[in-house]
């Protein structure tokens, strides 16, 4: 069902109101039989979209209101989210940052609602990676990340006024011998990146940028 305006060749163009076949509604502009401009899409399991299209895909700037609860408000290209935004997450985290093909991609902060704890750096592909701080209470690391785990040189610096520098080491994993007639087998443990303290300074600039690699 559809009401509302209609260009010469009887597309829907201008503003209007729509109910789809499978019990969607969206109430807002259309070009030439698409939806084009500003719009809200309600989806019949609660969801709702309040924001920008493009021949009916969400691009430009818009909000994302899930069925669980969590929220979306930023860019949008091509129906997915890119650029720039804020998500709030069903259990009360919280990310603002860059995003690419609807992961948090580039820069960006996420904060856990639980523990007030924020990690501040680097994103690839919905994952920690690269130069990042991760702040606690009293106290915080600098360093970097690889697959959502610090790895290699970084610092805990101290509200205090020390700081430890160390490192962060990934054990190397000793495979059991294989008992006979192993029935399944049993999937390894991943083995967390220890930190191996080396000193204790006063504070100092060192920054897990300082040793990038030459591009």
């Amino acid at each position: 069902e559809y009401e509302g305006d209609r260009n010469s060749e009887g597309e829907r163009h201008g503003f209007g109101k729509a109910r789809l076949p499978n019990g969607d509604t969206y109430e807002g502009q259309y070009e030439r039989g698409l939806r084009s401009g500003h719009g809200t899409y309600r989806f019949k399991n609660g969801a709702l979209y309040t924001g920008d299209y493009l021949q009916n895909k969400k691009h430009g700037k818009g909000v994302f209101f899930y069925p669980d609860g969590s929220k979306y408000a930023g860019d949008w290209v091509h129906d997915q989210r890119e650029g720039y935004g804020e998500y709030l997450y069903a259990n009360g985290d919280t990310y603002t940052g860059e995003w690419a093909n609807n992961k948090r991609h580039g820069q960006g902060t996420y904060v856990y609602k639980d523990t007030g704890s924020k990690y501040v750096g680097a994103w690839v592909n919905g994952i920690q990676e690269g130069p990042a701080e991760l702040i606690h209470l009293n106290h915080r690391f600098k360093g970097r990340f690889l697959n959502g785990k610090p790895l290699g040189r970084g610092k805990f610096i101290f509200d205090i006024g020390c700081e430890q520098h160390g490192e962060y080491i990934q054990p190397v994993q000793v495979k059991e011998i294989e008992k006979e007639e192993e029935e399944e087998e049993e999937p390894p443990l991943p083995v967390e990146p220890q930190w191996k303290a080396s000193e204790i300074t006063k504070l100092t600039p060192w920054s897990p940028h300082d040793e990038e690699p030459a591009p």
